[in-house]
């Protein structure tokens, strides 16, 4: 198998007969030795019978049908545990990725490349949306003491070594692109038009981004522990300067320091009290991510597989 293209579904069931169709004559230009894995995420408009359809009209597709909906990256992760192609493609369904690109990805790739990911010159969404993504980007760039790039889009190819090592990582909470840098292949990327979506709206929330946000973030680093430590010392540093300075004003002047009143006392009390709580709720992230990794429980599980390809 030349190339597999991965594709998660949710949501745009109106989409698929002309994704479908415009993978077909892209891939068509490059190689007839194809496969396309649509993952069925549970999608609440019911897509799989749309792809049940296509299936039966096209054995170059797999369908995949989850018991529940797991979310994006467990999708993609389950069509890439299915690929067999020597060339792997990841993209979204809404069309918001073109199929168009994927001759430029594989010409990319062809000059020596394991990776190559599009990024995406004008992305559409809400200012809100890229505002967002963007201090995602930045704050998990200071984490992990990195550099990546909020227009780098999940549209992307590897080779099969690459996600043969992927699919090594088991982690619960996952990030497509991310683990795919971190893997370390030589990479390159392609500028590319971002569409705007066919049908429908994103369903990441703005609370569904930030839990998604924190889950990588304290998935990837242990750097949010040592900042909760470095604060706490800069608090007790400030507090002991502060308690030395009234001790020894007391004792070196005739001015005495007037006591602090009630209030002062009882916001310095609930400041601390927050930050302790704070802390205590980082430790427990942590400790619940280990909790999720221990109970070893399986990333998804397929109820109906359609046109699987051994």
């Amino acid at each position: 198998m030349e190339i597999s293209v991965v594709i998660p579904v949710y949501g745009c069931k109106n989409g698929l007969k002309p994704l479908h169709e415009r993978l077909t004559a892209s891939l068509g230009a490059i190689t007839n030795d194809y496969e396309i894995i649509l993952v069925n995420d549970c999608c609440p408009q019911n897509s799989w019978e749309e792809i049940r359809g296509i299936c039966e009209r096209d054995s170059r597709v797999t369908g995949i049908n989850f018991s529940r909906n797991f979310g994006q990256i467990r999708a993609i992760t389950a069509g890439l545990d299915q690929s067999k192609g020597d060339w792997v493609v990841v993209m979204d369904c809404d069309l918001q990725d073109r199929p168009e690109d994927i001759e430029i990805l594989y010409n990319k790739a062809k000059e020596g490349y394991d990776v190559v990911f599009c990024r995406r010159e004008h992305r559409k969404g809400k200012l809100l949306t890229k505002f967002f993504s963007g201090m995602f980007y930045k704050a998990f760039s200071y984490f992990t003491d990195s550099n990546y790039d909020p227009q780098i889009s999940n549209f992307s190819i590897c080779r099969r070594i690459v996600i043969d090592n992927y699919c090594k990582m088991r982690e619960q909470n996952r990030a497509y692109a991310i683990f795919i840098r971190w893997l370390g292949f030589d990479s390159a990327f392609v500028n590319i038009e971002h569409n705007d979506r066919i049908e429908g709206k994103s369903s990441y929330s703005f609370r569904r981004r930030i839990n998604l946000a924190m889950e990588i973030i304290t998935a990837q680093s242990n750097k949010m522990l040592q900042l909760s430590i470095k604060i706490g010392f800069a608090m007790s540093l400030i507090s002991l300067i502060v308690g030395v300075y009234h001790i020894v004003a007391n004792w070196l002047t005739e001015t005495r320091v007037n006591i602090m009143g009630w209030t002062s006392m009882f916001v310095s009390m609930f400041f601390l009290a927050g930050l302790v709580l704070i802390n205590l709720g980082v430790i427990g992230i942590y400790i619940g991510n280990i909790f999720d990794e221990v109970k070893s429980r399986p990333l998804y599980v397929i109820k109906d597989i359609l046109n699987r390809h051994k």
